[in-house]
């Protein structure tokens, strides 16, 4: 069955627009669940943009739900994740201008480094997954660093797929959707999980959920943004529906 990881990252961002208690990231994350969410996600960023430190705790310890703690690969962040220990870390790149992920994480670059980390997140329990762009070479050397899981960065595929009125038989969207299923085939042959996410929204998410192999797809901005008119629970139940009926 594939599974929902929920974002409730900007949640957190409508928070701290005031710099006030409410709306409260950990309400919503019950609120998800609640709808069929399978995970909850959320990105602590080095500038405390969003989710705070005391948001990851309190997510920790008061849901009943499997938690991906979305990190820059540094040594704090590691720390954190080593003392919080949620069930998958993810390691993503990061950059302060940047509005929203941009990419995916270079592991080839800097394999050296990120297999030191990779290693501590493992003995601390946590499972490590990786934002990576729809690459071999960057696929294959997630496998080396030890790596468990693969999120293969859907953006491209989102872009293409607005950009074309949303036909899903566009030549654009079709080698998009090409790209990521054979890089989902590639991570499972090496033996990692596929999971696939950004960007995707009500319109564009059942051809990524079709996928062969695909195990988890992680949301947010477009659930919290449905979520504001119908409630987060029915928002994640839309949601959780259309990516089960296209998995079938």
């Amino acid at each position: 069955m594939i599974e929902l990881g929920v974002n409730v990252d900007h949640v957190a961002t409508v928070r701290q627009a005031r710099r006030t208690y409410e709306p409260d990231p950990v309400w919503a994350a019950v609120e998800a669940h609640l709808g069929g969410a399978d995970g909850i996600t959320c990105h602590l960023r080095e500038d405390r943009r969003h989710i705070q430190d005391e948001d990851v705790r309190r997510l920790r310890e008061l849901t009943h739900i499997k938690l991906n703690l979305e990190m820059a690969a540094t040594e704090e962040m590691v720390g954190i994740a080593c003392r919080i220990k949620p069930e998958m870390a993810m390691l993503v790149p990061e950059g302060r201008a940047e509005i929203t992920t941009e990419g995916g994480l270079d592991i080839v670059s800097q394999e050296s480094r990120l297999k030191i980390m990779v290693k501590r997140l493992l003995d601390a329990g946590i499972r490590v997954s990786v934002f990576i762009d729809a690459e071999l070479k960057q696929l294959e050397a997630a496998h080396r660093v030890g790596a468990t899981v693969c999120e293969i960065h859907t953006g491209p595929y989102a872009h293409a797929f607005h950009s074309k009125g949303r036909d899903a038989e566009s030549p654009a969207v079709v080698a998009e959707l090409g790209r990521i299923q054979k890089a989902g085939a590639a991570i499972r042959d090496l033996g990692m999980r596929f999971n696939a996410g950004h960007a995707l929204n009500y319109f564009n998410v059942q051809p990524v959920a079709a996928l062969a192999g695909v195990r988890e797809l992680h949301i947010g901005h477009a659930i919290v943004s449905r979520a504001l008119f119908v409630g987060m629970r029915e928002a994640v139940r839309e949601m959780k529906r259309l990516m089960v009926s296209a998995a079938k």
